[in-house]
């Protein structure tokens, strides 16, 4: 890796597409940006430097944008905006790999028809992760694509962590937990035994908290448990996604209410959560803000979820040395945080108030010196573990 060579990283959601570009041997973040608003209302596309100045903007008025349009745009900017620099790799984050797709690999149209059959597991995140893809396939078929799942770093979970109690000739099909945000979870295990070596070999529980929410049990930086399953919707309430939901509810709407599979599909990923229960809004800080009880509702239960989930994944892992807090909610709400470990002060949690109050921007312990389980918050980098395995692929070749 030379330093005018660098790695793009594109993270694609079904109404938008985020970028990041790392460059030289350190893999420094050099731009960053994202188009929102696909397919409805005014796309709007905005990069910026590292340094947080904006080097490009731009909204489309005279119609929908899609995932097509999105990435050819960006191809263009990034060949108008390299600065000499020579893009080496693109790394995608794909949300699912199923059993077979277990690590970083190298994307091309005969692995995109493997995971295009992995659609059923995960139909409202693998389509839109995957057509930027055949964007760049068919655009810059030159450039190596390399393919990050957010399921692989659970694949090494003990197989009773893995299992339904359903029959083998349905579980052989896949019908297993997978496990999600999982690249969240290896950039936290990476980076924790930095910031406190001690913890290299410890029992930590992750919970990486935004609009999308799990937890993950981890013992000497590998996965052994994780609240998320068989899809995304399970486990925590999320901003629209319901959690964790007794299979006999879905029947009952199916049965008694008359919802069709596409009905309750959208009931339990989109209308549910902090905004169904609410009826007032998926944002955090919206609620946080809000004299509504129903505002309070729905945050004390998902306070009440997180407590649950966390006594569960430490049994699992027979005792607790630290707990992460990541993503967009647990990085930046202090009160979520401090609801969280007063209810986990029977595990040894003491928390330190000010040193959460003062929400630290980067790696930072906040808990008292003396508290038996160490309390952090570790910012989600996604993008720059993509970024580093999309390099090792490269160099690997």
């Amino acid at each position: 890796m030379l330093a005018n060579d660098s790695v793009i990283v594109i993270n694609a959601g079904s109404s938008s597409i985020k970028f990041s570009m790392y460059s030289g041997p350190a893999l420094d973040l050099t731009m960053r940006g994202k188009i929102e608003n696909l397919y409805s209302g005014v796309a709007h596309f905005i990069a910026q430097d590292a340094g947080d100045s904006v080097v490009g903007e731009r909204h489309w008025r005279d119609g929908p944008l899609d995932h097509e349009g999105g990435m050819r745009f960006l191809i263009d900017f990034a060949q108008t905006h390299l600065d000499g620099h020579r893009v080496v790799a693109v790394g995608h984050r794909i949300v699912h790999g199923g059993v077979k797709h277990s690590r970083p690999q190298l994307l091309n149209a005969a692995v995109l028809d493997e995971l295009e059959k992995l659609i059923p597991l995960a139909p409202l995140h693998l389509p839109h992760n995957l057509a930027p893809v055949r964007s760049v396939l068919a655009m810059a078929p030159h450039v190596p694509q390399i393919g990050c799942f957010d399921t692989a770093f659970h694949v090494g979970q003990p197989a009773e962590a893995q299992e339904f109690a359903l029959p083998s000739h349905i579980t052989d099909l896949g019908v297993r937990r997978y496990g999600f945000h999982g690249l969240s979870y290896e950039y936290i295990a990476s980076v924790l035994p930095q910031a406190e070596p001690g913890l290299a070999h410890a029992r930590v529980v992750a919970a990486h908290l935004g609009n999308g929410a799990s937890m993950c049990a981890m013992d000497a930086g590998r996965s052994m448990a994780s609240t998320m399953g068989f899809t995304a919707v399970d486990g925590l309430p999320m901003g629209t996604r319901c959690g964790a939901l007794d299979p006999g509810v879905v029947l009952y709407l199916m049965q008694e209410l008359d919802m069709d599979v596409a009905a309750v599909q959208k009931l339990m990923y989109q209308q549910s959560g902090l905004l169904g229960v609410s009826g007032i809004s998926s944002d955090m800080r919206t609620l946080e803000q809000s004299d509504d009880p129903r505002a309070r509702t729905a945050i004390d239960l998902m306070v009440y979820r997180i407590g649950r989930e966390l006594g569960s994944l430490a049994a699992a892992l027979g005792g607790l040395d630290a707990l992460v807090f990541s993503g967009g909610i647990g990085e930046n709400s202090v009160a979520l945080r401090a609801a969280v470990c007063q209810d986990a002060a029977w595990l040894g949690v003491q928390l330190d108030a000010d040193a959460n109050a003062a929400n630290p921007r980067g790696i930072a312990r906040i808990s008292k010196a003396d508290s038996k389980v160490a309390v952090w918050v570790v910012p989600a980098n996604e993008e720059l573990m993509i970024a580093r395995h999309a390099l090792e692929v490269v160099e690997a070749a």
